[in-house]
């Protein structure tokens, strides 16, 4: 498997246009400050030892050696070997609520982006725990499958929006079920599962799916998110979500269900607002857990790859070292560059 150790440092890429702009600038102005003495076609017979082809090639050589130069900074390893490796932890499924309902603006930026920002630092918080991630509305589909690769679960947290599930509603029970599901098989540790919903449920019964999880020992835990006030669902179009009859929709967060869910989950029933508050005392909930022995799949060692590119970059150095902007007396004949 391949990784930059350093991958922040690939941010110095943005560099290179701006080096290729300067150059192009650099050589109008040559271009320019040669006109002001005559013309060029005329001027090339007074300088036949100049050779544009030569100072691009140069330039190009430069170039190539400084982006070499940004991936050796960035650290390029490569993962030796895989092995499983036991560690004690929990396994947490988290099933985010992607109905329309969420696009609610009653939560600074919104419901969905605020519940996208807890998981985010719920799973910064997480070590050698496994999680997995559950989107659902009218219908609910596996995301991120049970894994321990915490970078690859924030990478798809940004991509998720309401788009990605056609049937709307808010089928709850399917997705504790679906969860229920998708537990490391045959795994003795400590399994929970996080519903983060409005909890406008219209869909299945989601109650008694919550009471067949504490059966099998899953405990359901459930963040609100949204306001019980009520607020309209924004559109893009600067408008707003309205029924068949061309009212408003208007959405609240639905406690009473939440609570009833919980309360045959036997978890953990928390408010999220625009403070942290939910996401402390979820953290608390996971790590009151009892830790017990994972197994997950890992590169445990990766071999620097960085003294390779070191030399491709020393080779590259020398040949623009090498390489001169005039035509070589001797090889004056050799039209390797014209």
């Amino acid at each position: 498997m391949f990784r930059f150790a350093h991958p922040e440092f690939l941010y110095l890429l943005l560099i290179l246009p701006v080096l290729f702009l300067f150059y192009v600038y650099i050589a109008k102005v040559r271009k320019r400050a040669i006109r002001k003495y005559g013309s060029p076609e005329l001027l090339s017979a007074l300088m036949p030892e100049a050779s544009p082809k030569r100072r691009r090639l140069k330039y190009f050589i430069l170039f190539v050696a400084i982006t070499v130069v940004i991936f050796i900074i960035a650290g390029p390893q490569f993962g030796s070997k895989l092995e499983t490796v036991k560690r004690q932890g929990i396994e947490v499924m988290i099933c985010l609520d992607v109905s329309n309902s969420m696009l609610a603006q009653d939560i600074t930026p919104n419901r969905l982006e605020k519940a996208k920002q807890m998981l985010s630092r719920l799973t910064d918080d997480l070590s050698n725990d496994k999680i997995g991630l559950i989107v659902f509305a009218g219908d609910a589909f596996t995301q991120i499958p049970i894994t321990s690769d915490y970078i690859s679960a924030k990478m798809f947290l940004s991509s998720i929006n309401p788009s990605m599930v056609s049937t709307q509603g808010t089928a709850i029970g399917s997705a504790i079920n679906l969860a229920m599901r998708s537990f490391t098989p045959n795994e003795n540790s400590s399994k929970t599962i996080v519903l983060i919903t409005d909890g406008e449920n219209h869909e299945d019964n989601a109650v008694q799916a919550a009471a067949a999880a504490v059966e099998k020992g899953v405990k359901v835990n459930i963040v609100g998110i949204g306001s019980t006030k009520g607020t309209p669902i924004p559109l893009g179009n600067n408008g707003y979500m309205k029924d068949n009859a061309g009212n408003v929709v208007i959405t609240q967060l639905n406690e009473a269900m939440c609570q009833e869910i919980v309360q045959a989950g036997q978890g953990l029933y928390v408010r999220a607002d625009n403070t942290n508050s939910a996401l402390k005392a979820l953290q608390n909930e996971l790590g009151k857990m009892a830790k017990s022995e994972v197994e997950s799949q890992v590169y445990s060692e990766y071999d620097e790859q960085f003294p390779t590119l070191a030399w491709i970059v020393f080779v590259l150095l020398i040949a623009e070292f090498l390489t001169s902007e005039r035509k070589n007396r001797l090889f004056r004949k050799v039209k390797l560059f014209s």
